[in-house]
């Protein structure tokens, strides 16, 4: 992998990371809040799995496979609660 394809693919990793762990805030309701951490829990640990295992086999990964990965596992967690809507409308 040359530099430049070497970049580009830890900043679609990076971008995978970041995707996987920002989850909007949730509504006040009490499921909601549950739901939240009950997602972002699930979220982090798998980045923190997908990521010990890039440690524990360096140069035998693919950074664009374990990008594709953490966005695997992201989409079997959506967001299924009420994001909190601030006074603008938006929810982040």
């Amino acid at each position: 992998m040359n530099e430049r394809t070497e970049r580009a693919a830890v900043a679609d990793l990076l971008s995978a990371i970041v995707a996987a762990l920002d989850v909007p805030l949730p509504a006040l309701a009490e499921a909601d809040e549950r739901a939240y951490h009950r997602i972002l829990q699930r979220r982090a640990s798998d980045v923190r799995i997908v990521l010990r295992v890039m440690l524990r086999h360096r140069g035998d990964g693919d950074l664009w496979e374990s990008a594709s990965e953490i966005r695997h596992r992201t989409a079997e967690e959506p967001v299924s609660y009420t994001p909190f809507v601030f006074k603008d409308g938006s929810t982040s």
